[in-house]
C-alpha cells in the first residue's frame, strides 16, 4: 500500500515534466496548452518578406519584415511595416511605414497560425504628393489584408502536436500574452 502511495506521488510531476517538455503546459482544469515565443514569431514573420504589390499599373509597394509588438490587453499583434513605394507615376522611391494590427487564428489544414482581423492603422510616405497619398490610403486596407492574411506566424510541427493528438485534442483558443502566444488545446 505504501508503496503503491509513494510511486504515484512519483510519478505525478514525471508526467508534467513530459508534457512541458513536449511544450505543453497543464493548467488549472488539466487542459494541455502550447507557447509560441514572440522571438519565433519573429523569424516567422521575416522568412515572408519583402513582399511586392503593383498598385493599378502605377507603382509597386514593397512590404519588408515587420516589427512586431504584442498587445496582451487586446488580444491582438501590432505590426509596423517598412514599405517602399517606386515606380513611373513617382518618378522616384519614397519610404514609408505601414501600422496595422491584427487577431491570430489556427488553420488546422496545415497547423498554422495566421493572421486575421486585419486593422490599418495608418500609412504614412514623408515627402508624398497629396493626391498620391490619398489613393495609398484607399488601397491600404486591401494592401493590408493582401500581405498579411495568408502570412504564417508560425507553424506547429506534428512533433509539437504528437501529445495532444495522441489526447484527441487540437489547438483552440490562442491568447497573445506579454511573453508571447498560449494556445489552448480543445477536445477534437
Amino acid at each position: 500500500m505504501h508503496r503503491r502511495h509513494f510511486l504515484n506521488r512519483l510519478t505525478r510531476p514525471l508526467a508534467g515534466l513530459t508534457l512541458a517538455a513536449a511544450g505543453f503546459v497543464p493548467t488549472a482544469q488539466a487542459q494541455p496548452r502550447f507557447t509560441v515565443s514572440a522571438a519565433q514569431m519573429q523569424a516567422a514573420m521575416a522568412g515572408k518578406f519583402p513582399l511586392r504589390y503593383p498598385i493599378a499599373g502605377l507603382f509597386d509597394l514593397a512590404l519588408q519584415p515587420p516589427a512586431l509588438r504584442l498587445l496582451p490587453a487586446d488580444n491582438r499583434i501590432h505590426a509596423d511595416i517598412p514599405v517602399e513605394a517606386a515606380g513611373q507615376a513617382l518618378r522616384r522611391s519614397y519610404s514609408g511605414k505601414l501600422d496595422l494590427d491584427f487577431a491570430l487564428r489556427y488553420e488546422p489544414s496545415d497547423r498554422t497560425l495566421r493572421a486575421y482581423e486585419i486593422k490599418v492603422n495608418t500609412l504614412r510616405f514623408p515627402g508624398l504628393r497629396a493626391e498620391v497619398s490619398e489613393m495609398l490610403d484607399t488601397y491600404a486596407p486591401v494592401l493590408a489584408a493582401q500581405a498579411l492574411q495568408e502570412v504564417v506566424l508560425h507553424q506547429l510541427t506534428d512533433k509539437d502536436l504528437a501529445l495532444a493528438d495522441g489526447l484527441g485534442m487540437e489547438p483552440g483558443k490562442i491568447t497573445v500574452t506579454a511573453d508571447g502566444l498560449v494556445i489552448q488545446m480543445k477536445n477534437k
